[in-house]
Formats: C-alpha cells, sequence, structure tokens
C-alpha cells in the first residue's frame, strides 16, 4: 500500500507531462519519451491498484476507496494550480477521494491520450518538409509582431523640422508595406487552418500563429476538440480562427492611423518649403465646332440603336447570371445541409463508446463526405464563411475519428497477436515432460501475451475480451513458472 500512496501522490505531475510541445523535432522526439514513461508509471499504478483491491476483497459493484486517502486529493487543484475549464476533466473533479475503479478508469483515459500524442508526434516526424518548417519557426508570435507595428506607429511628427519629417514619412511608408506584409501572412495562415484538410497542416498553421512561443496540446473535449495552450492560456484549436476579425479590426484602423501621420507631414512639408501648387494654365484657343452632315447624323442615329441593341443584350445577360447564381446559392445551400445531416450522423454514431472497429470507420465515412460538400461551397455564396468554420471542425473531428480507428486497429491486432502467441506456448508444452528450454520459451510467450492484452486501452472495443482472457493466460504463465 506505501508503493501505491507514493505513485498515487505523484499523479498531478505525471499528468502534467501527458502533453505534446509543437516545435523543434528534437524536443518531440524527447517528448514521446517522456510520454511513454508516463504511460508506464501509470500502469504500474494500475497494476498495484488491481493487487490492492484483490487484497482487501473489492468487488466490482461495493463502493470502496482508498485508505488514508489524502495522498490522492493532491491530484487536485491545490497541486496543479488554476485549471482552465476545457481541461478540467483531464485532472478529475473536486472530490476529496476516488474509488479504485474511479481511479482505473482516469487511468486509462490519460494512457489513451498518451497513445494520441505518439500518434500525431509519429506523424510530424515522419513527414521531412512539415519538421523543416517547424524547425524554421523562430518569429515572435502574430500578437507580438503586431504590437511590434503598433508601436512603430507612434511617431510625434516634428513640423518645424523638414529633414526629420523627411525621416518619419519614409518610416511611415515602411511601416505601411510591413502591415501589408503582415496582412498577407495573417491571412496565408487563417487560410491554412481553416482549408487544411490534414491536422498536420492546421498544426502548422497554429505554430506559424504562436511563432516562437510555441503551444501544446493539453486534452480533447467532449466534442472532439483539441485543447492547446501557449504563454499559460488556453483555447481550442479552432477558436485561433476567431482572432481573424481583431486582427482585421486593429490592422484597418493602424492603415487610417498611419495614412492620417502621412497627410500631416507632407502637408508640413509643403508649408515649409512653401511649395505652393500652381493652378493649371487654361488654353485660350477657341475650338471651332464642326459642321454637322446629313451623313454624320444618320451615322449617330445608327450608333445609338446599336447601343440600344447593345444593352438589351447585356441586361439578358445579366439575368442569366442572376439565374446562374441562384442556382449555384440553391445547390450550396443543399450541400450545407447534407453536410450538417452528415456530421451529426457521425457524432451519434461514436457516442457512447466502446464501438466496433466498423463504427469508427463510418463515422470517419460520413465526416470525409461532409468535409467534401463543405469543401464544394464556392466562395462568392453567402454560405461561404459559415461553410468554412465548419470545415475547421468537422477535419479536427475527422482526424481525432482517424486517430481512434488506429487505436482500435492496434488493440484488434493485439489480441489477435495474443491468441496467437497462447496457441504457440501451448504447442511448446503440448508433450511433458519438457526441457527448461522449451518452459522457458512457452513461459515468454505466455508473457508476451499478458503484455499485449494489458497494453489494449479500456475505451476500446475488444478491451472486454482481452480482460476475460488475461486470467486464464496469467494462469497458464504461473503454471510454468
Amino acid at each position: 500500500m506505501a508503493n501505491l500512496e507514493i505513485l498515487v501522490s505523484e499523479l498531478p505531475t505525471l499528468i502534467q507531462s501527458l502533453k505534446l510541445t509543437i516545435g523543434d523535432s528534437n524536443e518531440i522526439t524527447e517528448q514521446i519519451v517522456l510520454i511513454n514513461n508516463a504511460q508506464e508509471q501509470l500502469r504500474n499504478i494500475q497494476k498495484l491498484i488491481a493487487q490492492e483491491s484483490k487484497f482487501q476483497n473489492i468487488k466490482s459493484s461495493a463502493i470502496a476507496t482508498l485508505p488514508r486517502i489524502d495522498t490522492v486529493a493532491s491530484l487536485l487543484i491545490p497541486s496543479v494550480g488554476f485549471i482552465h475549464p476545457a481541461i478540467a476533466k483531464k485532472f478529475g473533479n473536486s472530490e476529496t477521494k476516488f474509488s479504485l475503479t474511479e481511479l482505473q478508469s482516469k487511468i486509462d483515459d490519460w494512457i489513451e491520450w498518451g497513445y494520441f500524442l505518439q500518434a500525431i508526434a509519429t506523424d510530424i516526424l515522419s513527414d521531412v518538409k512539415l519538421i523543416n518548417k517547424l524547425n524554421d519557426i523562430n518569429h515572435l508570435s502574430l500578437y507580438g509582431e503586431f504590437q511590434i507595428l503598433a508601436e512603430r506607429l507612434q511617431i510625434d511628427l516634428v513640423f518645424e523640422n523638414s529633414h526629420i519629417l523627411e525621416g518619419q514619412i519614409q518610416k511611415i511608408t515602411n511601416s505601411q508595406n510591413e502591415l501589408f506584409q503582415f496582412q498577407q501572412k495573417l491571412n496565408y495562415i487563417f487560410n491554412a487552418i481553416k482549408n487544411s484538410r490534414s491536422l498536420l497542416n492546421i498544426l502548422l498553421g497554429a505554430s506559424a500563429f504562436y511563432g516562437k512561443s510555441g503551444f501544446a496540446l493539453e486534452w480533447l473535449d467532449e466534442n472532439h476538440e483539441l485543447i492547446i495552450s501557449s504563454d499559460g492560456k488556453f483555447k481550442e484549436l479552432t477558436d485561433i480562427l476567431n482572432e481573424r476579425d481583431f486582427f482585421q479590426e486593429q490592422i484597418h484602423a493602424l492603415i487610417i492611423q498611419s495614412d492620417t501621420l502621412r497627410e500631416q507631414a507632407e502637408e508640413a512639408l509643403k508649408k515649409i518649403g512653401q511649395k505652393i501648387s500652381q493652378e493649371p494654365i487654361i488654353s485660350q484657343q477657341v475650338e471651332i465646332l464642326p459642321k454637322f452632315s446629313t451623313q454624320k447624323i444618320v451615322r449617330s442615329a445608327l450608333i445609338i440603336a446599336s447601343s440600344i441593341l447593345i444593352l438589351g443584350f447585356g441586361s439578358w445577360k445579366i439575368r442569366e447570371h442572376l439565374s446562374s447564381t441562384q442556382e449555384r446559392s440553391a445547390i450550396a445551400i443543399a450541400n450545407f445541409k447534407s453536410a450538417q445531416k452528415l456530421g451529426m450522423e457521425a457524432a451519434s454514431l461514436v457516442q457512447s463508446p466502446p464501438h466496433l472497429l466498423k463504427t469508427w470507420q463510418q463515422a470517419e465515412t460520413k465526416w470525409n463526405q461532409a468535409i467534401n460538400l463543405l469543401d464544394s461551397i464556392p466562395h462568392e455564396t453567402s454560405l461561404s464563411d459559415r461553410a468554412e468554420e465548419k470545415l475547421a471542425y468537422y477535419r479536427i473531428n475527422y482526424k481525432s475519428i482517424s486517430q481512434r480507428i488506429l487505436i482500435e486497429k492496434q488493440a484488434l491486432a493485439n489480441l489477435e497477436s495474443a491468441q496467437k502467441l497462447a496457441i504457440e506456448a501451448n504447442l511448446f508444452v503440448q508433450n511433458p515432460p519438457n526441457s527448461l528450454l522449451i518452459q522457458q520459451q512457452a513461459k515468454d510467450k505466455w508473457q508476451q501475451a499478458i503484455d499485449l492484452l494489458e497494453a489494449i486501452p479500456k475505451s476500446t472495443f475488444v478491451y472486454i475480451q482481452a480482460k476475460e482472457m488475461l486470467p486464464s493466460y496469467k494462469t497458464s504463465y504461473a503454471a510454468i513458472r
């Protein structure tokens, strides 16, 4: 029990290490090792809890709490500090006690989150171009860059000195150019986040948004939204898109401010140099009007008639354009509604897991179909903005489901491999007496099979089957030992 209390008291630090900071590839590699170590310690706690439960004859239906449970209470806010509501469930709730069953369940969630982070880290490290782009990000965050631009335009014009004014006008011009470049960068980053179908590209866009400040993947909420943190602030990944309007308004205000400063400085220069613009000289030549001939009048009439015909043709083209626009709008509305329906169906399919692998794959297909429908909505339609907002959420949901499918496939592969190893182990000891070497080989296979079954996350569909197989496997292993 003492060992269990010591390990449980370390849970707050352990859980906080279950995050992935997106940045330098070497740091990502180190974080994978840390996540692996954390998962291993969590499994050790699970084993000790299982032993303690067995020792105290605690049944699954009984409500029992850890003896001397004060160490478990340190998992909560007093040890962790302020917890953002979005990741509160990562650390637990405000209870002072945890039953053994509750603690086991929470540990399963933490271990599964570790698998999710490892999958993302592996995807990043397998993409050389992505790694190079991440390693090259050494600029300030967009907030930091914007603050510098705003400070550069805090200029007190020196109206009495033409030389200084010229320098200030040049400074204003440079700041305006930097503002336009910043605006282009802003559009690029937000378009990358909104329009990308790949979670890795979305993460790359977010990394460009935060710059060298970096950000970390902290947790997944109930809607499979990734919760991220940067500089101690937490938000959903897609909340970055809401910052676009803020930046656009601020940039527009700075552009107006810079234009005003420039006009004031240029006007002051004119006054200092007494460069008064001269009125243009009006020509005194008298223009002789040509006489209209009958031929010219007929020609003018023909031109007017042709113009009327052209206007009539133009009106027909306008009506045709309006009709085409209405048709595109109707198609866009239909696609948007179909995408919403598919998204609701996909979300409904994966409610109350665990599910069969086939169910997760059906949900993945529906998310993909919904994404394709939203992606087909033209930018010039009224639904474009709403479709782009939905796209960002749907793509993250799609990626989350895809990761879940990988976990389910791995769990199924573990189960099948364990069954195969059990068959091989039985074949080794089928005709006793057996040599020590044969017994050792059989023992190793049983151990491998047990390890594979224990590595299957509780959230997977085959977990119950693995749990039922474990006792007999452990019995066979103990018999050989």
